[in-house]
């Protein structure tokens, strides 16, 4: 595991950047076929892509209903500690962890917050089982 700041994003990687679509399939068609983007992994109406080692996720769920919206993703691989330290440092988290994805060994976990402005920030983590 890299050397973080315990309880801090300090060091950490961005791993995945969101954007949001009105028509999904037409998204899927111009990232892969266009761009030519490589298709991760497709779950529920959000198809993750391959962006030079970054996931980019093209979603069709937004809550503001409009399509654009930008969402970072730090690495928590170590979700549950860090949610916790950041949480006593005054972060409000929206929900508790969501599982997105799960293999035999690991499970993709998310769990959102905004910042002071209201952007949306989700840790995100690669949890083993």
């Amino acid at each position: 595991m890299e050397n973080y700041e315990g309880g801090s994003l300090r060091g950490r990687r961005l791993v995945q950047v969101a954007l949001t679509t009105r028509d999904l399939d037409k998204s899927r068609r111009f990232y892969q076929d266009t761009l030519g983007l490589t298709l991760l992994f497709e779950a529920g109406t959000m198809l993750f892509f391959d962006l030079g080692g970054t996931r980019l996720l093209i979603g069709s769920e937004n809550a503001t209903g409009e399509p654009g919206g930008r969402i970072r993703y730090p690495d928590a691989a170590d979700m549950d500690a860090l949610g916790l330290a950041l949480e006593a440092k005054g972060v409000s988290f929206l929900g508790p962890a969501q599982v997105v994805q799960r293999s035999e060994t690991h499970e993709m976990k998310i769990r959102a917050f905004r910042d002071p402005d209201g952007n949306m920030l989700e840790l995100m983590g690669n949890v083993p089982r």
